[in-house]
């Protein structure tokens, strides 16, 4: 064995070491830290890298850094262990999705993309995991707190960077988005066609039962008018008759 070959050797036995004494992951800053100057990090990190891929633990990188991880096809070993402190709520989880995929947004963006007002607990409970916290504020009237997620997100979610999320085809061959319109845009549609629709033809009786009421009135009317009529000849003869009769008197009274 040369001696590049020992020195090769040795630097990659420290990665090791440092990756796992570690607590958490570390960044290549932290390594390079605790590493002599002449350690090339890159090759001893691909060293370590292949030295485990074929063992129960994977070296990996995650979120920009790296640990100590069980094998994927030896998860299954662990899974009674594994103990969930708290399930997330509905809320949470899509508000955790909406960060992640449209970060950095504001509250006020995130309820516009829900639909529906958030409650300050739900971005607090993800704040609290890790997932989630303020980046900053937009340069928009009234400055609003815009949310983005953190490397914890990425190595909860074994992403090494947030391109890694998957896309729509990947969430729909993985049953998490459904082909169906959402519910609520359902019965919206439905009211609207409800509002807008055309009222049903009617029917040829209810039509000639219109037609007749309405000769019916006209009818009616007409016979009104004849009676006024009839009447009025029938006044008009006797003031005649009256007029006749008193112009005899006065002339009468003049011979």
């Amino acid at each position: 064995m040369t001696t590049d070959s020992r020195h090769d050797s040795q630097h990659i036995r420290m990665v090791e070491a440092l990756l796992f004494a570690a607590a958490e992951p570390l960044d290549e800053a932290s390594l390079h830290a605790r590493l002599p100057d002449d350690v090339d990090l890159a090759a001893a990190l691909d060293g370590v890298t292949a030295r485990y891929a074929d063992s129960g633990v994977n070296v990996v990188r995650v979120a920009g850094r790296w640990a100590f991880r069980t094998a994927p096809d030896l998860k299954f070993l662990l899974e009674k262990e594994v103990e969930v402190s708290r399930k997330l709520s509905r809320a949470a989880v899509e508000t955790l999705a909406i960060i992640a995929y449209h970060q950095p947004i504001t509250r006020a963006e995130i309820e516009e993309v829900r639909g529906v007002a958030i409650s300050k607990g739900t971005i607090d409970v993800l704040m609290e995991e890790d997932w989630v916290r303020p980046k900053g504020r937009r340069k928009t009237p009234g400055r609003p707190v815009t949310y983005g997620t953190t490397g914890n997100f990425l190595e909860h979610f074994g992403l090494e960077e947030l391109a890694d999320l998957p896309g729509i085809e990947e969430l729909k061959a993985a049953g998490l988005l459904s082909a169906r319109p959402p519910a609520s845009l359902v019965a919206e549609a439905r009211e609207h066609a409800a509002v807008t629709a055309k009222p049903e033809e009617e029917s040829d009786e209810e039509r000639f039962s219109e037609w007749d009421d309405q000769e019916d009135a006209s009818s009616s009317e007409e016979d009104t008018e004849n009676d006024d009529l009839e009447g009025d000849e029938k006044k008009t003869p006797s003031n005649e008759v009256e007029t006749e009769d008193e112009e005899d008197i006065e002339g009468d009274e003049e011979e």
